[in-house]
């Protein structure tokens, strides 16, 4: 407040002051009840509400009586604490609406029978209103910037849970539970595990991706490690599968893996690895992303990484030393063929070639890999070795 105050308004500040207290357990009891949320709810004690009323009546009117400046600092506190609490913000400013009218009534009250000049309560009256704006305004900051101190406090704690599952660190069933419960998942699948590469180091690949999964109704929970953003998420219907790809078609800048379905959240480590395979697969089209292929043949060849490698090097090892380009052309026309069912001419028409082209190829792969095309076995063989290869570059 700027220049010293009327003595009239001295007078009345120091007059009001002194009954603070009493103001304070008359203004907690009106707030306990006419608004809706103190009336039903006791998060917050009668005690701690007259307390704050005491408090913030008691800056006021030091501030009115010239003692100091206007000291928001009661109303901070109010917003902090009431956050913590869990009260809503909309009942603590009501609260506050409740408390200021009942100061500003209590205070022409006074004025008027101590004979306080018209002129003295209309000033008194608007350094009320000025300063309701003023500590409505500050508990309302302090409320919400403790509420954003605890949604990053639980986002942090999902985070660590949701580690716990990649890294298989939980694997009690009550514990399994409890964290599905914490993190907003169902106790049982489906779930996938979602790899998203990051541009960098602390970048996320997917930014935000959880509220705009929320928003198509598809629960999910994030952690970023150092080269990927991992998710689980639930899959509450046989659709919602596409639905996930489609929205993170629409937000990846990098390649996206999902696992196959799952139902146990203790298999989530292991589905991250499938998924974690899948952002290192050829996306088809223009798409990023990649769901790793569920077929027995592609269990089959990441189940043991290490001899898998070694059974595919012993397969395709003489095409290895062939340039990249015609080891690539070679790899893409047996990949071709398999998936038209063994046709020349379906393969020729997938890839563009004439079929004799392809048949030439073939016979490339079968000359350099000393495999025949016409025996199961060794198709066989060559089936697996080109997905070790596909999988497990």
């Amino acid at each position: 407040m700027e220049g010293r105050p009327d003595p009239p308004i001295v007078e009345l500040a120091d007059a009001m002051l002194a009954r603070a207290d009493e103001f304070g357990a008359a203004l907690a009891a009106v707030i306990r009840r006419d608004i809706d949320y103190y009336r039903s709810n006791t998060l917050v004690s009668t005690d701690e509400i007259q307390r704050s009323c005491s408090a913030n009546m008691t800056f006021v009117f030091r501030a009115l009586a010239g003692d100091t400046d206007m000291d928001v600092s009661a109303a901070e506190a109010t917003g902090t604490s009431r956050a913590l609490a869990g009260v809503p913000l909309p009942a603590v400013m009501a609260a506050y609406r409740v408390g200021f009218r009942f100061m500003w009534e209590k205070t022409v009250t006074e004025a008027r029978s101590s004979g306080v000049p018209l002129d003295a309560i209309l000033n008194a009256t608007s350094q009320i209103l000025i300063a309701q704006d003023m500590f409505t305004q500050a508990m309302t900051d302090a409320y919400r910037h403790q509420q954003t101190i605890q949604v990053l406090n639980h986002e942090e704690e999902r985070s660590a849970l949701v580690e716990a599952l990649l890294f298989r660190r939980i694997t009690d069933i009550q514990s399994l539970w409890e964290t599905a419960d914490l993190l907003r998942l169902p106790t049982a699948g489906p779930y996938v595990v979602v790899a998203a590469q990051v541009p960098a180091i602390g970048k996320l690949g997917l930014p935000e991706i959880a509220s705009k999964l929320d928003v198509r109704d598809i629960r999910s929970a994030w952690r970023l490690l150092p080269d990927l953003q991992v998710g689980i998420v639930f899959l509450r219907r046989p659709d919602i599968l596409h639905e996930l790809i489609d929205v993170l078609d629409t937000n990846a800048t990098s390649r996206v893996g999902i696992s196959p379905q799952f139902d146990d959240l203790n298999e989530t480590s292991e589905a991250l690895r499938l998924a974690r395979i899948a952002t290192g697969e050829r996306p088809s089209g223009d798409s990023l992303i990649t769901v790793f292929d569920g077929s027995a043949l592609a269990f089959a060849a990441v189940s043991a990484p290490e001899a898998m490698k070694r059974i595919g090097k012993s397969v395709l090892g003489p095409i290895d030393d062939l340039p990249p380009e015609e080891r690539k052309i070679l790899v893409d026309t047996f990949a071709a063929w398999l998936d038209t069912g063994g046709s020349a001419n379906e393969t020729a028409a997938k890839i563009y070639c004439h079929p004799n082209t392809v048949r030439h190829r073939l016979h490339r792969i079968e000359e350099w890999t000393g495999k025949s095309l016409s025996r199961p076995r060794d198709v066989a063989e060559l089936c697996l070795a080109f997905e070790i290869d596909r999988l497990l570059p």
